[in-house]
């Protein structure tokens, strides 16, 4: 399958090149690179320059999530749209491949694929990794769930309805939440992994749900995340990752991230509710609710994973 690549990037030199290089080693060749680059001070044009990537800018004070995969789709090539965002790179060299496979289905109008985090990662957010991105695959799956850093869309049905450019972020959401209203399926693959990098500090981590939640209240304008809500589900979670941590013997050097990480969650959670009431119960759960895994429930591949340099 063909396909174009939407890459958003702003000062991500550090990562951009594993990624550019992950896509090289791919089975899928042929792939219009397009980076959507909103004002980069650093490397990262002359990176992706490099490996053949067509640049589009959008100027640092027009750029919202939506509005930037608008220019970058506008001028992608093909039919089947991948986006990804720059500070991650596939594990596998069919990663593309395997993500574009469920389009054989007509009826599929998006597929995302699993994420992972690295070495560096919050010990809680690689438990919403395992949360939010299971090892099984669902090809018509019941909510709009989905993540815009490892997903594909069809272009035809994105010029029906560009991304939203007014969301402080989930626009993927709402995309997904429009495919599905007109009768189209969402899937999730589950072996078109990719390695996620977050290296946030605690205000970082605070933003990030903030947003999602304002944006999440504009989507599903019925939500609600009260005080009570807040409590329980940050007890919740740090419990669930103590348990987690010390089962994995690794408790000691995460219990302060654990904790710092899961109170900013869910402060920004609450705050971004305030800001902007019953989301449905399938949509809470993927969204905030810690699950049981065994410790060792990584389903390995007989695909051999890219060999990238330090």
């Amino acid at each position: 399958m063909y396909c174009s690549l939407i890459i958003r990037a702003y000062n991500e030199d550090k990562h951009i090149g594993r990624l550019l290089e992950g896509i090289k080693q791919q089975t899928v060749k042929d792939v219009d690179v397009i980076l959507v680059d909103s004002g980069s001070t650093d490397s990262t044009v002359s990176i992706a320059e490099s490996y053949g990537a067509r640049v589009v800018r959008i100027p640092s004070a027009e750029f919202t999530f939506g509005r930037s995969l608008n220019y970058g789709i506008k001028a992608a090539k093909r039919e089947f749209i991948v986006m990804a965002s720059a500070h991650v790179y596939p594990v596998y060299p069919d990663w593309l491949e395997t993500l574009l496979r469920p389009f054989q289905d007509e009826g599929v109008a998006l597929i995302y694929g699993k994420q992972r985090g690295y070495e560096g990662s919050k010990y809680s957010e690689h438990q919403i990794f395992h949360q939010w991105y299971p090892d099984a695959s669902n090809l018509d799956q019941a909510t709009a769930f989905c993540n815009n850093a490892n997903a594909a869309i069809r272009k035809s049905l994105w010029e029906k309805n560009a991304y939203d450019e007014t969301l402080t972020g989930l626009e993927d959401l709402a995309w997904a939440k429009w495919a599905k209203g007109q009768g189209h399926k969402i899937a999730y693959a589950a072996e078109a992994e990719i390695i996620h990098i977050h290296n946030e500090t605690p205000r970082g981590v605070y933003n990030r749900y903030r947003r999602e939640a304002m944006a999440l209240r504009r989507i599903y304008p019925e939500s609600n995340f009260n005080f009570y809500d807040f409590l329980r589900l940050t007890i919740t979670n740090i419990l669930s990752d103590l348990w987690h941590a010390a089962r994995e013997g690794v408790l000691l050097k995460n219990i302060s991230s654990i904790f710092w990480f899961r109170y900013m969650q869910f402060h920004g959670t609450r705050m971004g509710h305030r800001e902007t009431s019953l989301i449905t119960p399938q949509l809470r759960e993927t969204f905030y609710y810690a699950r049981e895994r065994k410790k060792k429930d990584e389903r390995k591949r007989e695909v051999e994973p890219i060999r990238y340099n330090k």
